[in-house]
């Protein structure tokens, strides 16, 4: 299986949502994972194999498309329909793919584990970002 393929325009968060605002270091399209760069203060394209260490962990999940320094909306906790297909019960992980979400079988050799979430349904993902810190 590769990345999810996800359609921007169905990306909604859930009553529950936990989400911030601020502004896009770069072009982002909703449903993607993002980090807030340190120096910057920007949000960016998370990436499990990036040369960046504060790349490699994903903060939330893009509610909004943006393009460099419009405004953006961040899920960073809770039910979120991620507009794609999911199987119940999955495990969805930060993809060497900036900002993709990718199962656990697609995370390869040197890339760091960031878990998004667990998926309830075929169309929700319950995202509870963790980043235990270690490389497959």
């Amino acid at each position: 299986m590769a990345d999810l393929v996800i359609s921007s325009g169905l990306v909604v968060a859930g009553a529950d949502s936990s989400a911030v605002s601020g502004v896009a270091g770069e072009t982002i399209a909703a449903g993607k994972a993002v980090y807030q760069s340190s120096t910057t203060k920007k949000w960016m394209l998370a990436d499990s194999n990036s040369a960046t260490a504060e790349a490699r962990q994903a903060k939330g999940i893009a509610l909004n498309g943006a393009s460099l320094n419009q405004p953006i909306a961040i899920h960073k906790g809770g039910d979120l329909t991620i507009g794609a297909t999911l199987a119940a019960g999955q495990a969805l992980y930060l993809s060497d793919t900036p900002g993709g979400l990718c199962p656990l079988a697609d995370v390869g050799s040197g890339e760091y584990l960031c878990l998004i979430g667990l998926a309830k349904s075929t169309t929700v993902l319950d995202v509870n970002i963790q980043f235990p810190g270690v490389a497959l």
